[in-house]
């Protein structure tokens, strides 16, 4: 790739960033809203995959995408399916986190994402990490406890949540990655693929869980009209989000996310409101400089050997 050819690349890149901060933070935010007055974090999860496969057909057909691959049954089993799961309770996990405490904290809490991949490494194939990613952990879970004591609307339920988010979210890139480089297939048909086979696992969970309940309520009822548009905005989110993944490496893609954290926590502080005590925000920025830490860390070491894959 040429000079120009790299230049209009990272532009792609930046742009699809701004989109994917945009989208996500609005994305929150609505959640936020559906959530508070709609306390059915399984059937917003449902909404949501089901957004992604309903609007993904029409949008590839107009931008040309190409067709889907053909994925052996083994693969189906082995890879897709503990994706899906994966996938499915990523969303569920994170829909409790911000109905259950703010956005700001809940992001806060999901800064811990390099905590996991660092003891996802260390579990699967016995990396160690070098003295800076280490004292860079320290930073990101002193942030996090800092915000957690100091967080006026503070559950364990939100908090555990969202830990979970963060640990499922890590694994699920890595996997992913894994499958578009191993196979070749579109990013956003890999998305389509993953969250039509999520929405099929757990129709039957949703249905025992909160399909009885939403009937004798009466259904969704006002909140179809914010539940429409956070499905909406979810599958906005999800395409910058799997465009920014596929263009870019594991650790470059981290850099973003963490970026993207800082922008939805700004975002959610202003339109929100939430009160957040002066120690409450030095923690949240804590966490974020030790997110930072770790990513520059992490890109030091470039001429080691690359680990190994993870097993399948």
């Amino acid at each position: 790739m040429g000079l120009e050819g790299s230049r209009r690349e990272a532009l792609v890149v930046v742009t699809l960033c701004l989109v994917w901060y945009a989208v996500s933070s609005a994305s929150n935010v609505v959640g936020k809203l559906v959530l508070t007055d709609f306390p059915y974090p399984m059937t917003v999860t449902m909404v949501q995959l089901l957004s992604i496969v309903v609007y993904s057909p029409p949008a590839f057909a107009v931008c040309g995408i190409r067709r889907q691959t053909e994925f052996p049954r083994r693969y189906y089993w082995r890879v897709l399916v503990p994706l899906a799961f994966a996938k499915f309770f990523t969303t569920v996990c994170s829909q409790i986190s911000i109905w259950k405490v703010p956005i700001s904290y809940a992001h806060t809490v999901k800064a811990t994402t390099p905590l996991w991949t660092a003891a996802l490494a260390r579990l699967l194939f016995g990396e160690r990490q070098t003295a800076g990613v280490q004292a860079a952990l320290v930073l990101i879970a002193l942030g996090v406890a800092v915000a957690s004591a100091t967080e006026l609307h503070f559950d364990s339920l939100g908090l555990v949540a969202a830990l979970a988010s963060a640990a499922l979210l890590s694994l699920q890139h890595l996997y992913s990655k894994r499958v578009m480089r191993d196979t070749g297939v579109h990013h956003l048909r890999l998305l389509q693929v993953l969250s039509r086979l999520a929405l099929a696992l757990f129709l039957p969970l949703w249905a025992w869980r909160d399909g009885a309940a939403l009937l004798a309520a009466g259904g969704v009822r006002g909140a179809a009209p914010l539940l429409a548009a956070d499905g909406a905005l979810a599958w906005l989110q999800a395409v910058a989000a799997f465009s920014v993944l596929s263009r870019v490496s594991p650790l470059a893609y981290a850099v973003a996310s963490a970026a993207k954290r800082a922008a939805v926590v700004g975002a959610s502080l202003l339109l929100l409101r939430n009160p957040a005590p002066p120690l409450n925000l030095a923690g949240m920025a804590l966490a974020a400089a030790g997110v930072l830490a770790y990513n520059r860390a992490k890109l030091r070491p470039r001429a080691a050997p690359p680990p190994p894959l993870l097993p399948v």
